[in-house]
């Protein structure tokens, strides 16, 4: 039986790296976190003794051999700003460099729906065309191509798992943090629309269990699967349910294409939100069958009791924050 080896994030500091790491530890298993920045890194994982921190710039050869000596697996999270996709590429070309130079036998890249393109009926499974019509789509992927195309080169065994929009609790980067947010605090919650077509969503800390097992199944490599989420719904319904749980009706902002246009000329990320909307219109989602087969039966939260966890999140943040105004105000 081969041995299992340390596991190193690359681009750990965001939620997706924050619920790996959590199933890494929960195995017993050491890690390695991976980041431009110390700082964020230690608040996240300075508690947990499986993790190591090491700093890294990933434009750099030699600090991202000497980031990836020692991992079996590299996990590959590393985002950029929403306005700077072309970066994905080239970044993900030296990062396959530095980890072949350092001897990694295995890259996992966590991707997304974006290089499908519009789907061609729901659900969809990985036979699925890749025919991206946004330049994200194309950007992400050329980043994948390059992840398959390293398979079985330089001893390096690749996959990708692509997952749909994500949503846990205190994840700000997600398309419903402003419903659970809106809920928590009594207010309209802001939203992009429109929010009555069923969409999929993943609770994210079930894919780090997921992506555990992956590191240590050599079946997987060589392709990419699917990580679906616990079926779909609308987002009007997520905030139903959010306000029932704060005891309001829903109080709602929605922007939709025209008025992210607007947005768009005085903020860039609203600008370039308008060119994936097509997936609020159209919504993509997954099948995982495939996924299912090769590792037996998937844990997934049910969206009621994901609702539940990050409208208390959102709640316990509030509460915290007006503690925070309330003691300040004591010692003025």
């Amino acid at each position: 039986m081969q041995a299992i080896g340390k596991v190193g994030l690359f681009g750990a500091a965001g939620a997706a790296g924050q619920s790996i790491a959590a199933a890494l530890s929960a195995a017993g298993r050491d890690y390695r976190v991976v980041g431009r920045s110390r700082q964020p890194l230690a608040a996240a994982f300075g508690h947990d003794p499986h993790a190591e921190i090491v700093t890294w710039n990933p434009d750099d050869p030699a600090s991202i051999r000497a980031a990836a000596a020692g991992l079996q697996t590299v996990i590959y999270l590393v985002g950029v700003p929403y306005d700077q996709f072309a970066a994905h590429p080239p970044l993900m070309e030296k990062t396959l460099e530095g980890v072949k130079a350092a001897g990694v036998e295995r890259l996992i890249l966590i991707g997304t729906v974006y290089p499908y393109g519009r789907a061609q009926g729901n659900p969809i499974t990985e036979d699925h065309p890749r025919e991206p019509h946004t330049f994200k789509g194309r950007m992400r992927l050329a980043q994948e191509n390059l992840v398959l195309a390293a398979h079985g080169h330089d001893g390096l065994s690749t996959l990708v798992l692509r997952l749909p929009d994500f949503y846990g609790p205190g994840v700000e980067r997600s398309l419903l943090h402003g419903v659970f947010e809106g809920a928590a605090n009594a207010k309209r919650a802001q939203m992009i629309g429109p929010v009555d077509v069923p969409h999929e969503f993943i609770y994210l800390p079930d894919v780090g269990p997921v992506v555990e097992a992956l590191t240590r199944t050599p079946a997987a490599y060589g392709r990419w699967w699917h990580l679906a989420g616990a079926g779909t719904l609308t987002q009007r319904e997520v905030a139903r349910q959010a306000y029932a749980l704060a005891g309001r009706a829903p109080k709602l902002m929605v922007a939709g294409k025209t008025m992210l246009r607007v947005l768009g000329l005085f903020s860039p990320l609203m600008r370039e939100l308008v060119e994936m909307n097509y997936l609020m219109t159209e919504p993509v989602v997954l099948d995982d069958t495939a996924l299912t087969k090769l590792l037996g039966p998937i844990a997934k939260t049910p969206y009621e009791e994901g609702i539940r966890r990050c409208f208390e999140a959102a709640r316990n943040t509030a509460s915290a924050s007006g503690t925070t105004r309330r003691s300040a105000a004591e010692t003025v």
